[in-house]
């Protein structure tokens, strides 16, 4: 084979254009290699197989073009000391495994100073490869250039420590990796240590601090394939001669953390080999378009209601999780043997091991250690009590006593989940430790955890198909607890400062991190995520230990941990229906504190961005008139109008008004939208006509507000945002200016309103599969039907549905707008034209078709990359179907 493509290059060194008819004959068989090595991928090729044979096929094409430009096209018999060139592979090459569309790190090595021919030698393979579209990182430089650069320049380093050589000069090239390595070994390993351990930090920081987001860098990413080439350079640092550091790792690691490790890397490289074949580019996120066509292509299949994709994702992030271990466990061993940098003393103090107060546990070099696994095999209630003593003293985990941990999972047992000792140690680490998201991080990694509490093991890595999510289940979870903890410390209270108050006044703590421990152990239930969390929350309260009492508020705020959520964002909070039914279905002013708090955290470890001050102040609304309840004060109607009332005022001389909220610069973070307000003389079509200008605008509608008055003063609020989740107008302030504008006009009526612009379509969105629902209800309040619709957020989606309610007959009194990533929820309260309450019957059922025919409408998306798959649903609503609160839960009345 090497021989007839030989001859074939030699022939076209006569063709009239060389470079070209090269590249199309190393192109075929380049091409060739690669079709094969997918269709070995396809057939279950193992990972780092696979990443050998794209790195195989790289050394062919490399090393043939080599042969033609130095054997034929720029011929030297005998060369001269200055001709002598090797070449030779660098990095991630270097080491031998490549994605399909990875770069080629290349290094071109030549004795001294460049002369003519070795630059000609180079400029033609570079143009070749380029014609061929291969990425190449490359450097052409001299023996002393390259030893005294990788003497100051970690990154050169790097990548000097896995070269490998391809071609040339074989003695140019082993001399100087002889050279090199002897450099390496000279050097003191800890500023280069010091340099990479950085590196990945600075690089998780751009990729995502958090190892469980939903959508990671398979690459770069907390706990991907970067993580562990760390750890081999550092080992390559310390013992450059063996292997890929071989030696060093079977020192550092033990034999079921080597496997481990090999096993995390094949399944890394199978995954970032299938995300490039399934993008057609070196993509390194696993972005959700990309997701179920990975999951396919590596066989995962549905089970039950949990997609293929979210079981393929869970795989995902349990490795990470692995990977995160290793890590841990490497570098602690390297500050045990002084080869890394540490910032604390007592660290350096080689074999300084301090008691702790509790048999068996011992302050190791500053971190918290075991004097061996029989601790835990002799009282197994000491597996809970590590991580309290750990939190206690404000001290990690020593890589010893993590192993020791997970090596002892096996002693957590029924008894001792029902343990007293034990149960009391974990819930110390929940309601009153110093850092329970560090502390419970720790114990979720371990896996001690999800042994500990079943109900938390079935979420550990648990991912919910769709955009609203930004970490996975258990993730979500403990930053929310982790939330609470600096809630409860001050720590929040420039943007909290009514939670960081009513916190303190909390009677039963420990049940309130306690419920938000659990409040989304039901997601994917058979029940439905509320009643399955119930009956798991129930079913973990019993076996802690928790009296009856304590049990059934623990069960009462899982159930209903999206309630206050729920009422706000999709009720009018202005309406007394609206405080009375919640005021009814809460019943006790604990109750109401306890959930203020859980859904403040709730919503803020969903992700970044996602709490802001408009959510923020539907929620306290609707909280301080539920307690004014409570206090026994008369709910009367609010009236929005209030607010803006210079707006009003304008509103009622000129017939219409818009003003657009200036946020203060130090308050711009908590806001992540524009707010617009317009005043106007209420009319059929109203909001049609306003929806319809805000569609041709371009503003995304992340949330709104409607109300009318009763001399017939309509105000409606908007919060927008632009294409690309921005405040709307931050980037360019005149389409904000021309949007006021556009808005004063349709408001007064008469303007003709500019169809919506065809948005690009989108690929992360065409991957949800949104089911649409719609429910009208009678019974929420005395004098409305209200109508919630759900379904894919689109371009113009608002004004669609308000054109179908205006078409029915229906005036809206009042409009909630909410978004949960892909998913619009949108309620509106409407009236029929003589402003009375619609009546049921074939109306409001055709009503409900018609709106649904809308939610169906989705945008076109172009070629997918695979079939939709259905979105996790968040409960739409679970307003007007909630009970009351059967027996209040505070220890004292509170009203009056």
């Amino acid at each position: 084979m090497t021989d007839a493509l030989d001859d074939r290059l030699i022939k076209a060194a006569s063709a009239p254009d060389v470079r070209k008819a090269v590249a199309a004959i190393l192109g075929e068989s380049f091409d060739a290699a690669r079709v094969r090595i997918a269709r070995r991928l396809d057939a279950g090729g193992e990972g780092v197989e696979v990443a050998r044979l794209y790195s195989t096929a790289a050394d062919d094409l490399l090393t043939a073009l080599w042969r033609f430009t130095t054997d034929t096209l720029y011929p030297a018999a005998n060369p001269s000391e200055a001709e002598r060139l090797t070449l030779i592979a660098v990095g991630g090459y270097g080491r031998g495994v490549l994605a399909p569309h990875s770069d080629l790190d290349l290094l071109f090595l030549r004795p001294w100073k460049p002369i003519p021919r070795t630059e000609q030698v180079i400029e033609f393979m570079l143009y070749v490869l380029w014609d061929l579209g291969v990425k190449v990182g490359q450097s052409a430089r001299s023996v002393d250039e390259c030893l005294a650069l990788s003497k100051s320049d970690m990154t050169v380093r790097t990548a000097l420590l896995e070269a490998r050589p391809l071609a040339g000069d074989e003695k140019l090239a082993a001399d100087f990796i002889a050279r090199f390595r002897a450099q390496v070994v000279k050097a003191d390993p800890r500023p280069f240590i010091a340099a990479k351990l950085e590196e990945r930090d600075v690089r998780h920081q751009k990729s995502g601090a958090v190892r469980y987001r939903v959508e990671p860098n398979v690459k770069d990413g907390k706990g991907g394939l970067r993580d562990l080439n760390t750890l081999f350079w550092i080992a390559r640092s310390l013992a450059p001669d063996s292997p890929l550091g071989a030696r060093v790792m079977d020192d550092l690691l033990t034999a079921r953390e080597r496997r481990t490790f090999e096993e995390s890397f094949d399944f890394l490289w199978r995954v970032r080999a299938h995300l490039h074949l399934t993008a057609g580019r070196a993509e390194e996120k696993l972005t959700f378009d990309l997701q179920p066509e990975v999951a396919r292509r590596m066989g995962w299949r549905g089970r039950g209601d949990e997609p293929a994709v979210e079981r393929f994702m869970r795989r995902y992030f349990l490795v990470a999780r692995d990977v995160g271990a290793l890590t841990r466990a490497m570098s602690a061993k390297l500050e045990a043997r002084q080869q890394k940098p540490t910032m604390s003393l007592s660290r350096l103090i080689p074999g300084q091991k301090r008691k702790l107060g509790v048999e068996g546990f011992v302050k190791d070099a500053g971190r918290l250690s075991v004097t061996g696994p029989e601790v835990f095999a002799e009282a197994p209630e000491k597996l809970l009590m590590l991580f309290r003593t750990a939190d206690e003293h404000d001290l990690d985990l020593h890589p010893d006593a993590f192993s020791a941990v997970s090596r002892s999972l096996s002693l957590v047992t029924p008894s001792l989940r029902r343990d007293p000792e034990a149960t009391r140690a974990f819930l110390d680490i929940l309601a009153h430790g110093q850092r329970p998201y560090r502390v419970l991080t720790l114990m979720n990694e371990t896996g001690l955890l999800g042994r500990f509490l079943p109900e938390w093991g079935r979420i550990v890595g648990q991912t919910q198909f769709n955009m609203y999510h930004a970490y996975t289940v258990d993730e979500h979870t403990l930053q929310a607890i982790g939330i609470i903890n600096d809630i409860w410390r001050g720590k929040l209270k420039a943007d909290h400062p009514s939670s960081t108050e009513i916190v303190h006044r909390i009677d039963d703590f420990e049940a309130l991190m306690l419920a938000m421990l659990l409040h989304d152990v039901g997601k994917g239930g058979d029940r439905g995520q509320l009643e399955d969390g119930a009956i798991a929350a129930r079913r973990a309260c019993d076996r802690l230990g928790l009296d009856p009492r304590r049990t059934e508020f623990v069960v009462w705020l899982v159930r209903n941990h999206l309630a206050l959520s729920d009422y706000a964002q999709k009720r009018d909070v202005s309406d007394p229906a609206t405080v009375r039914a919640f005021t009814k279905l809460v019943g006790d002013p604990e109750r109401l504190r306890t959930l203020l708090i859980l859904t403040v955290a709730d919503i803020r470890a969903v992700g970044p961005g996602v709490w802001n001050a408009w959510k923020g102040g539907l929620i306290r609304d609707l909280y301080q008139r539920t307690e004014g309840v409570f206090r026994g004060e008369d709910v009367t109607h609010a009236d929005p109008l209030d607010d803006y009332p210079d707006l009003v005022s304008r509103a009622r001389l000129k017939g219409a008004a818009v003003e657009a909220l200036t946020v203060p610069e130090d308050e711009a973070e908590e806001y992540a939208a524009t707010r617009v307000a317009v005043a106007a003389h209420d009319r059929p079509g109203l909001f049609v006509d306003l929806a319809g200008a805000l569609a041709a605008a371009g503003a995304d509608v992340v949330g709104a507000r409607v109300a009318t008055a009763g001399d017939g003063t309509a105000l409606d609020v908007f919060e927008l945002q632009d294409g690309g989740g921005a405040p709307y107008g931050q980037a360019e302030p005149r389409r904000l200016t021309r949007l006021v504008a556009a808005l004063e006009a349709a408001a007064r009526g008469g303007a003709r309103i500019a169809p919506a612009p065809t948005a690009a379509p989108s690929p992360r969105r065409a991957a949800f599969d949104v089911r649409p629902t719609t429910i009208i209800d009678l019974d929420e309040s005395p004098d409305a039907a209200v109508v919630e619709v759900s379904g894919a957020d689109r371009p113009g989606l608002l004004a669609d549905l308000a054109r179908v309610l205006a078409d029915n007959g229906l005036s809206i009194r009042s409009a909630h707008i909410a978004g949960f990533g892909e998913r619009a929820v949108d309620s509106f309260y409407v009236t029929d034209p003589k402003g009375r309450k619609p009546n049921p019957g074939p109306k409001l059922e055709r009503l409900r078709v018609e709106l649904e025919a809308v939610l169906d409408r989705t945008e076109r998306a172009g070629a997918r990359l695979s079939a939709p798959v259905r979105a996790s649903l968040r409960d739409v609503s679970e307003v007007g179907r909630r009970g009351s609160a059967p027996d209040p839960v505070s220890r004292t009345p509170e009203a009056g």
